[in-house]
């Protein structure tokens, strides 16, 4: 039986409605991905689906006792509060007093009074009537199984954790249907990984609007296609999906040419005067006017981004040159003794988790920062463009058209002189849009304003930070297209799979805390050449972050000694500096540090055979004292896991001398 049913809804804010009599049917168990273009309506569908917008006319159904969970899209600036908090906020008034709860046991067991008591015994009062303590458990288990510390202040989160704790806020309520809005939206690819691999394994229906077609691909079982205010049905995966809708797209090319030819020989006919008034020909006149009918209400597919740059003379064959570069931030490193060429034509993607240095390694080749040591060289005759993620070179308070070029009503393409307007409508503004001010624009339309802008400048350098969020799949894909076909150099930052596969020649890529190497091809072909150490890294890279909050709001408790930085695994089996002074290990410790591998990869086996149980739904359905051992036993083997990291760091500087 279908959880949600939504029958002929018609919905519209200005001319054309954004749904015109459509329907949709939600069942169980199934992940449901919307596409669509920017501006279709697919995130007002999904306030529909949830109950927050009601349409202009149609039927929303829903089936008694069906919870509807949202994630939202941006991540509140504003939120305050400790991780428990956050997440007890998805409870309601209950989840108030279970977070007031939780706060008055901390401040009991740091500082204790008589007037803490009395609260405290009030709120567990107020729990005990409303059956709360039940709720209490939901919150405990969804902040272990998403490896969230609760007491941890949310503010201070990383971007990838907050996703974390409101996908907890939304979890917590046992919704049978979840919807999520750009759940991967500046997100990095391990982040996006893993949501992709939690979402797969929660039990309840999915419905989520991505622009991330290998996220896409991965995880949607059907497809809702929102075109022209209607709502279509595919049932398959994302390939499939575009090899039927090319199909059909040419299907209803044919079938409208020949619309089309009829009504223009009917016009013609008509034109010929008294013998189209004649009785006999009535019907062919009411014919001919439903044609016209049908004419006018077809609306033809929204028109796609012409996208162009404007090209300038060619640079030298030899672009940017690294040697040993080094920088560092004073307490991070950054980048240690990397060397590099890019040549004219390469496509490069820079590849990395998000604060791992990307941006950083833009500014170096950009000029606004210099390497602590070694070179960078920039080639001859280089015209740079570049892409700023954070769009700072656009003023919010300026026309759209103004962003663009000031002081004139014409840029100059390839040498070919274009009204600003004309040049706007390639990138899908149109002529009100184009005299509206940058702040009116959605997060889509303010991507395609800077693409115009760093376009519309003679390049053959082009420098992207992160041009693919908010895009929709057909803009990236004539993104794509353009970068592959033009002639200069450029070196792309992006957490798109697909995107650095389909358009790199090759990566450099942050393998590890000051580590960054060079590799052939895009993302996928990364994954295939990096050395198994850096694999490795990577597995407790993952785990460290799980960890990362772990003491830091416990004062009353003594610290644990944190394990060695990941890159002490990292660079274990690098060659020892030249001039170190190697200690010869005795026969004990040598058989230990050459055994410390093989151990440490026996953990991270159990570890991760630990973590993929506790993160099915099932696991919780255990008794609980099954729950608590299983959690335990991940807590030892974690505990074991650092000891051994401890382990090899003292043995490693032994034989590096230190």
């Amino acid at each position: 039986m279908a959880l949600l049913f939504l029958r002929d809804i018609s919905l519209s804010f200005g001319s054309a409605p954004l749904f015109n009599k459509a329907s949709l049917q939600i069942e169980p168990n199934e992940r449901v991905c919307l596409v669509g273009r920017n501006g279709e309506g697919k995130s007002t569908l999904l306030k529909v689906i949830e109950g927050e917008l009601q349409a202009d006319s149609g039927t929303r159904i829903v089936q008694d006792g069906v919870t509807i969970a949202k994630l939202q899209q941006e991540v509140p600036h504003d939120m305050e509060g400790s991780v428990f908090h956050v997440i007890a906020l998805g409870l309601g008034n209950t989840g108030h007093l279970i977070e007031q709860f939780h706060a008055l046991s901390l401040q009991m067991e740091q500082n204790y009074s008589d007037e803490l008591l009395e609260e405290f015994t009030q709120v567990q009062q107020q729990i005990d009537a409303q059956n709360g303590w039940e709720l209490q458990q939901k919150v405990d288990t969804i902040i272990s199984k998403l490896e969230l510390q609760a007491d941890a202040e949310f503010s201070s989160l990383s971007g990838g954790m907050k996703r974390r704790v409101l996908l907890a806020k939304a979890l917590v309520q046992e919704p049978d249907i979840l919807l999520l809005d750009e759940p991967t939206n500046h997100l990095d690819i391990p982040s996006i990984q893993w949501l992709e691999g939690f979402l797969k394994n929660i039990r309840c229906t999915l419905v989520f609007i991505t622009h991330d077609r290998a996220f896409l691909q991965s995880l949607a079982t059907r497809i809702i296609e929102l075109d022209r205010g209607a709502l279509a049905n595919w049932q398959c995966d994302y390939h499939t999906y575009l090899e039927r809708k090319a199909a059909a797209l040419d299907a209803e090319a044919k079938q409208n040419a020949l619309f089309d030819k009829k009504l223009a020989q009917e016009e013609v006919w008509i034109r010929q005067g008294i013998k189209a008034r004649r009785t006999r020909n009535e019907g062919r006149v009411r014919a001919l006017e439903k044609l016209r009918s049908e004419h006018s209400a077809r609306r033809s597919q929204q028109g796609k981004a012409n996208l162009q740059l404007n090209r300038s003379d060619h640079s030298g064959k030899q672009v940017v040159e690294l040697e040993n570069v080094t920088f560092a931030w004073p307490t991070k490193p950054i980048i240690q003794n990397f060397s590099g060429l890019i040549m004219r034509g390469d496509k490069v993607g820079i590849i990395g988790e998000n604060g791992c240095g990307k941006s950083t390694l833009i500014s170096l080749l950009l000029g606004k920062l210099s390497p602590t040591s070694g070179e960078i060289t920039m080639g001859t005759n280089l015209q740079i463009a570049y892409f700023d993620q954070h769009r700072a070179q656009l003023d919010e308070n300026k026309a759209v058209a103004e962003s663009i070029i000031e002081g004139s009503d014409y840029v100059e393409i390839n040498g070919q002189r274009k009204h600003i307007i004309g040049y706007l409508a390639d990138f899908l503004f149109s002529a009100d849009r184009a005299r509206q001010p940058v702040k009116a624009l959605s997060g889509g339309e303010r991507n395609r304003l800077l693409l115009a802008r760093v376009f519309s400048k003679p390049s053959n350098l082009l420098l992207l930070d992160e041009p693919t969020n908010d895009l929709d799949i057909e803009t990236l894909e004539l993104l794509e297209e353009l970068i592959m076909n033009y002639k200069g150099t450029v070196l792309i930052v992006s957490h798109d799979r697909a995107f650095l596969n389909n358009i790199c020649t090759s990566s450099i890529v942050f393998d590890a805390p000051g580590v960054v190497n060079e590799y052939i091809g895009g993302y996928d072909d990364w994954l295939r050449q990096r050395p198994a150490k850096y694999a490795q890294f990577r597995s407790a890279a993952t785990l460290e972050t799980a960890k990362a909050v772990k003491t830091e709001h416990k004062e009353s408790q003594p610290q644990k000694k944190s394990s060695p930085p990941p890159t002490t695994k990292a660079t274990a089996t690098a060659p020892t500096a030249t001039g170190s002074s190697k200690v010869k290990l005795s026969y004990k410790d040598q058989r230990a540090y050459d055994a410390l591998p093989a151990e440490i990869e026996a953990i991270e086996t159990e570890l991760e055979a630990l973590n993929d149980q506790i993160s099915h739904v099932e696991f919780y359905q255990n008794p609980n004292d099954e729950v608590q051992a299983t959690l335990k036993a991940l807590e030892e083997k974690e505990t074991e896991l650092e000891a051994l990291f401890e382990r090899w760091e003292i043995l490693e500087s032994k034989v590096m001398g230190e």
